[in-house]
């Protein structure tokens, strides 16, 4: 880096050094699951180090030791220890008025769209169903597959996910937010939509289009030159 770059804003984001310690995480495991050669297990061990430090100086509540001690438990043997993202479903709910259902995380305090892991024994878009019903008391139908996204590219989440978004049609129920997953849950205006509210740059248009009526091929992150670079 040249004197001043840090300065005039080239310096890392926390979002990017998170990319690029799960990125190294995932190779060096899947490494360690297929190698039997020594030498290679003790590099992609130093490479796990460098990843549990990188990703310990993006999240501040990280220890890296114990970040190392977590991943390297992970590992399997062959297929099994190919480390891959999770999977994740989620969904575009409008009313009548036009407006989106939305809930805001226990988690994180960040306003989102129902979404859930994906579940064994369910389809995609049953999911999808499972998941605004549980989080929010509303029942519906899915009408599309609207966009496959990256949920940490995005800051959806903390570890590598992929999120499956469908655009469902209500049917009836209720608001009720669930008691553990959700701090409040409700219908939002495109130009009242509650903060913080997260990734909005990338699905909220296209949400409202879905809301509206229009219909679309299934929508996904653009690559990028190189992949592990850029937003």
């Amino acid at each position: 880096m040249h004197e001043g770059d840090a300065a005039s804003g080239d310096a890392v984001a926390s979002s990017d050094l998170l990319r690029w310690a799960e990125t190294l995480s995932a190779i060096a495991r899947t490494g360690l699951g297929f190698t039997k050669s020594l030498y290679e297990q003790e590099r992609f061990e130093e490479v796990l180090k460098v990843a549990a430090d990188i990703r310990a100086a993006a999240i501040e509540e990280a220890e890296a030791d114990a970040m190392f001690e977590e991943w390297l438990s992970t590992v399997g043997d062959g297929v099994a220890g190919y480390v891959t993202p999770k999977v994740a479903v989620a969904a575009i709910v409008g009313n009548e008025a036009g407006e989106i259902l939305l809930t805001q995380r226990a988690d994180s305090g960040f306003w989102l769209y129902p979404v859930g892991w994906a579940d064994v024994g369910y389809s995609p878009a049953e999911v999808a169903v499972k998941e605004v019903y549980e989080e929010t008391g509303i029942e519906v139908e899915p009408v599309s597959l609207v966009a496959v996204v990256d949920g940490l590219r995005l800051g959806f989440a903390r570890l590598p996910m992929y999120s499956l978004l469908f655009h469902c049609r209500m049917l009836g129920g209720e608001l009720e937010g669930h008691p553990l997953e959700t701090r409040q849950v409700g219908f939002f205006a495109r130009d009242r939509l509650p903060q913080p509210l997260a990734g909005a740059h990338r699905w909220a248009d296209l949400a409202f289009r879905a809301i509206d009526g229009e219909t679309f091929l299934s929508d996904f992150d653009p690559p990028r030159t190189p992949p592990w670079r850029g937003t």
